[in-house]
């Protein structure tokens, strides 16, 4: 009960006492928490200042080098054929009313076609023998191919043994002369030799002759040779060569065109 009552009376003392201890203790401890604060700011300094940079990888360009060399690439622009921008087309009414745009294949030569082509014959034919003094060989010639039409009929020559005319010369004589089993004959034009009996004729292709149509005027042309014309569209135009692949047809003013073969022979 003592202690109390003196603890009681001095209890404003101990309180004080407590507070200066503490306040003691706060001080001596004070260093130790600023050297701890200190040394986290320079760490957090470092940290800050020294930063660890990876380094840079290799950047890829190929985009912009890409839009680079198209925007150095020169631009070009195409407003003709087959562009109509600035180039309209032309219309063209056919013979039955139906339009027809006016470009390449559908007018002009190019839109000539080709319904057949007959190849035109040399035919060379042993016809009889005859013998009076020493046989003499009757060949039948016909040139389906000749520009004059009085020289496409058939005619005949008389030959000998090396006789020689326009077409041929008569080179050998195979088997009894007046039976042979051939007779060989040596063409002028090529040099070539052939060789004919009275079962087996002797024919060679000399040229073409084609039937032609143009449909943008309802047009037909039959038996055509070369150097006969065909009009159409307001002009004439010359056929100049026929071969089995095409018909080559020359304008007025001197332009060729090609018309290739799409038909059987």
């Amino acid at each position: 009960m003592n202690f109390l009552k003196k603890l009681k009376k001095n209890y404003e003392k101990f309180l004080l006492g407590a507070v200066l201890i503490g306040l003691a203790v706060a001080i001596g401890l004070l260093p130790f928490k600023i050297a701890s604060e200190r040394s986290k700011l320079v760490e957090l300094t470092s940290s800050i200042i020294h930063i660890n940079v990876k380094e840079l990888t290799n950047l890829d360009l190929s985009m912009p080098e890409a839009a680079l060399k198209r925007a150095a690439a020169p631009v070009s622009l195409n407003f003709g054929e087959p562009h109509k921008l600035f180039n309209p087309v032309p219309w063209q009414k056919a013979t039955d009313g139906h339009l027809i745009k006016v470009e390449a294949g559908n007018i002009g030569p190019s839109a000539v076609g080709i319904t057949k082509l007959t190849p035109l014959y040399l035919k060379l034919t042993l016809d009889s023998v005859t013998v009076v003094d020493s046989p003499r060989y009757v060949i039948g010639i016909e040139k389906e191919a000749a520009t004059n039409p009085s020289q496409r009929g058939k005619t005949q020559k008389y030959s000998k043994l090396n006789d020689k005319n326009e077409v041929f010369a008569l080179r050998e004589v195979q088997g009894p002369p007046d039976n042979p089993t051939n007779i060989v004959l040596e063409l002028n034009d090529s040099g070539d030799r052939v060789s004919i009996s009275k079962e087996q004729p002797f024919r060679r292709v000399d040229g073409y002759m084609a039937d032609l149509k143009y449909s943008p005027e309802t047009k037909t042309w039959t038996n055509r040779r070369v150097g006969q014309s065909i009009a159409f569209g307001g002009d004439d135009y010359k056929i100049v060569a026929i071969n089995k692949d095409e018909v080559i047809l020359l304008a007025p003013s001197g332009k060729k065109t090609s018309i290739k073969n799409n038909a059987a022979l």
